[in-house]
């Protein structure tokens, strides 16, 4: 049998970070993962973390579960990779299969950070090849440079339906529309705004009630719900699809924490059956830790924090680190996780109906309901004084927690309030100099640079573009709106790309100066004929 100080079950964001810490400590640790790969989910987002510096925010997911890998190997850490944690018990001894063989180990303490599967819904022809996970389309793009499916629709608009949605896209697929039972949009609006600006609609307090096709997915039936969520007779719509994505949810993994005799709850707004837990991670049963999505569901932010503090706290439990020490670093994560706490998208206002921001603006309907912000937005939620020349024009309208294109702006033309869930807002007395880094460092995507008086009669518009093949300067195209909207010819004159951009292109597109306020996208010139 083999012995360690510390054993962590599940190599991801949240597992990583608490045996990185346990191990700074001095602690001799093993991960266990069943998967070929480390770093759990962190490797599909290609996307842009939210947050503030500490949270690594405007950084690729995958980038961060670099730095863990190499953070992991520096301090000593052993991650066993295709070894399944088949069985814990209630002496800290584990089962694991690797290959063919079984093997026991045991430790002084133990965290499991095993994470969350994805939730399916039932529908008539719900097996059929081609109904997929949104993780699965994650994991066939991003791991694996695999299309999941030339058409496709999503079903759910939580954050994971929209993330993927517009990744998607990028892998080259075309995303028919985005369905949900609820009467709004679940996850971030400027997520849903990427997706709506590209011309892909939403259809609220809408499901699924039919997968069409003899052997895989040739066509899909949607129908509306009623307050109850029951399908409304004649109202069926029907889309061609070869594909149907699902983001309906995540349920904690949670049954080797339950194997091991440690008390469990069910709580909906965490995901399901979680162990009760103390502030720092530990479950009922003394040594015995849980972080990330399996004690309860958000975002990867969260769970490497929680992952940094059960590593400590199971490093204090064990001897190698004094209470004091503890507390201290302790209290710094504490104040970290708690700024990814406030606001809308706090764990505690899931289900929460908002209709006002934290400073007192009217919420966008037509957001929660469409995906884009409507023109009575705009003038509610832009408030400055036009200035002669280029000057930032944010679309970011929710109190979520990101605050990096205000450290990203070199003249301090950007402000947060004294949360990072505040919403961001132009300084008035900061002149901007077009340098773009606020609009290549949001990571959602909410920033342009505008000038009405690029020439006469003509505004230029500065926007993120994440998609191949990238335009070049002098392209013609097609302007769209906030809603996908064709508003007529855009004519590409800088397209600029930089190591600090990371990845994101600056495209700046000429229009008639009445679209400077509506034009929000650009559709390079073969894409015009499907328009």
């Amino acid at each position: 049998m083999k012995r360690y100080d510390l054993i962590v079950v599940g190599a991801g964001p949240s597992g990583l970070s608490a045996a990185i810490e346990a191990a700074r400590c001095g602690l001799t640790v093993a991960v266990f993962d069943e998967n070929a790969k480390p770093g759990g989910q962190l490797f599909k987002q290609i996307h842009k973390f939210f947050g503030s510096k500490e949270h690594q925010a405007k950084i690729r997911g995958y980038k961060i579960g670099e730095t863990l890998l190499s953070e992991a190997d520096a301090v000593g850490v052993k991650v066993f990779l295709n070894a399944t944690v088949s069985g814990m018990y209630m002496d800290k001894e584990i089962l694991v299969r690797r290959g063919d063989a079984m093997e026991h180990c045991k430790a002084d303490a133990i965290i499991i950070a095993t994470g969350a599967s994805e939730n399916m819904v039932t529908f008539d022809g719900w097996t059929l090849p081609g109904v997929i996970g949104a993780g699965a389309a994650q994991t066939m793009m991003n791991l694996y440079s695999i299309q999941p499916g030339q058409r496709v629709l999503m079903l759910g608009s939580g954050n994971v339906g929209l993330v993927v949605s517009f990744q998607l896209m990028q892998a080259g697929c075309e995303v028919i529309a985005l369905v949900d039972a609820s009467p709004r949009i679940g996850g971030y609006g400027v997520h849903a705004s990427k997706i709506a600006r590209c011309g892909v609609p939403f259809y609220l307090s809408h499901t699924i009630t039919k997968a069409e096709g003899p052997d895989c997915i040739t066509g899909v039936e949607i129908s509306q719900v009623d307050d109850h969520f029951t399908p409304i007779p004649g109202t069926q719509k029907h889309f061609d699809v070869d594909t149907i994505c699902m983001a309906v949810g995540l349920s904690p993994m949670s049954q080797l924490l339950k194997m091991a005799g440690c008390s469990m709850i069910d709580d909906p707004r965490r995901g399901g059956q979680v162990p009760l837990v103390d502030e720092n991670g530990e479950t009922s049963i003394p040594g015995i830790f849980a972080a990330g999505d399996v004690s309860g569901i958000e975002e990867a932010s969260s769970a490497m924090i929680e992952g940094r503090m059960s590593g400590l706290s199971a490093a204090a439990y064990l001897g190698f680190l004094s209470e004091k020490d503890k507390d201290s670093s302790l209290n710094e994560l504490e104040v970290a996780l708690n700024s990814l706490h406030q606001g809308m998208f706090a764990p505690g206002s899931k289900g929460k109906a908002f209709t006002k921001t934290d400073e007192g603006i009217a919420v966008s309907q037509s957001l929660l309901k469409k995906g884009y912000l409507d023109e009575a937005d705009i003038a509610r939620f832009n408030h400055f004084d036009k200035k002669s020349g280029v000057h930032p024009v944010i679309e970011c309208t929710q109190n979520i927690p990101c605050n990096p294109c205000q450290d990203a702006c070199p003249k301090d033309c950007i402000k947060i309030g004294k949360t990072i869930t505040a919403l961001p807002r132009i300084d008035a007395d900061s002149t901007c100099t077009g340098c773009g880094m606020c609009v290549a460092s949001c990571s959602g995507q909410a920033i342009f640079l505008v000038d009405e008086d690029y020439e006469p009669g003509y505004a230029s518009i500065t926007l993120p573009y994440e998609f191949l093949p990238r335009p070049q300067k002098g392209d013609l195209g097609t302007a769209l709106s906030r809603s996908g909207q064709p508003l007529g010819v855009a004519e590409i004159i800088d397209v600029r790309s930089a190591k600090a951009f990371d990845h994101t292109t600056l495209v700046t597109m000429k229009v008639p100066v009445a679209q400077a306020m509506t034009a929000r996208f650009y559709k390079r010139e073969a894409q015009r004929a499907e328009l």
